[in-house]
């Protein structure tokens, strides 16, 4: 895995091979960020990675400049490694420990103007979508912003009514909600 863009950009990362994670691709994480650049400034956004797994998409916020970046995971030693990495790089992440489901029941302090969420692709279309309710309903998202759902290029979600488009990569998908 290696941060392809920002302050770090090109700094190879090694994740324990141990961690519960499926990191996003280059090439999707590549689309994610030209998507999100020409939409935001990206060191002005704050950021939410939820099921962070290797903390990949939190490092790439961090390292482009996000003012606020909270990486989400259950796993221990996910966000032990998102925290030695983030200090490590000097990047300012806060990793919360805590099943997203849960995380999800209260609203937050501040919301984010990006929430990412990269589930296990297990996850049926019916799961996802409640997870997008709950992002949007607890107040997650900020006006203006945006929930981006990673999920596998089988799970149709473009019934959501908060659906804006989903992009194909190989076998990952990203899904845009507004």
């Amino acid at each position: 895995m290696r941060i392809i863009g920002g302050k770090h950009k090109g700094r190879k990362i090694r994740a324990p091979k141990h961690l519960p994670a499926r990191p996003t691709k280059d090439v999707t994480k590549e689309a994610l960020f030209n998507a999100l650049q020409s939409r935001y400034f990206l060191n002005e956004i704050s950021a939410l990675d939820l099921f962070t797994g290797t903390g990949n998409i939190a490092l790439e916020f961090a390292s482009r400049g996000a003012t606020r970046v909270t990486a989400v995971d259950k796993h221990r030693d996910s966000v032990r490694f998102v925290e030695k990495t983030a200090r490590e790089l000097d990047l300012p992440i806060k990793a919360v420990r805590s099943d997203v489901k849960e995380y999800l029941q209260y609203p937050p302090d501040q919301p984010f103007d990006v929430v990412f969420m990269d589930p296990p692709y297990a996850l049926t279309a019916e799961e996802l979508r409640a997870l997008a309710d709950a992002v949007f309903e607890r107040g997650f998202v900020a006006p203006g912003g945006m929930l981006v759902i990673e999920h596998h290029k089988g799970v149709r979600l473009d019934d959501h009514p908060r659906h804006v488009r989903t992009k194909t990569y190989g076998h990952s998908a990203l899904s845009f909600f507004e």
